[in-house]
């Protein structure tokens, strides 16, 4: 076993937020049937037996990652699957947008100790409290 493979393994084993864990894959195997994928590269699949859906996402797992033709299907609000159905978003669809809290490219709005410049003085009806 080469130690990619052996890496993959240990990741699937203990790391679940990184998209499949062994045994999704495993329960997936014996179970499920694969319906389609998306332009994210997450995977989709409905259970033989139960009506049951899953998804096994292309890298972290970001429940906000699945489009909303999927996510109208995984939710079992349509029995449609978007891929056979042509579907298109409605204007009001709004594509996918990685979260970027915790990340350096998180927004950080002005008066925020971890942006840059100075904290705006405040103006308005504030009236700052001071002990007498």
């Amino acid at each position: 076993m080469a130690q990619s493979d052996l890496k993959q393994l240990f990741t699937e084993i203990f790391a679940w937020w990184r998209g499949q864990t062994w045994g999704t894959r495993l329960w997936i195997k014996r179970f499920g049937n694969y319906v389609g994928s998306d332009e994210f590269g997450n995977r989709y699949y409905q259970d033989k037996k139960a009506n049951r859906r899953y998804v096994t996402y292309a890298g972290y797992a970001d429940a906000s990652a699945i489009p909303p033709g999927w996510h109208g299907w995984i939710h079992h609000r349509t029995d449609v699957v978007p891929t056979d159905a042509n579907y298109k978003p409605r204007e009001w669809e709004k594509p996918h947008h990685a979260n970027l809290t915790g990340t350096p490219d998180a927004y950080r709005p002005d008066g925020s100790l971890l942006s840059k410049g100075e904290r705006p003085r405040v103006s308005g009806d504030y009236q700052a409290w001071s002990p007498e």
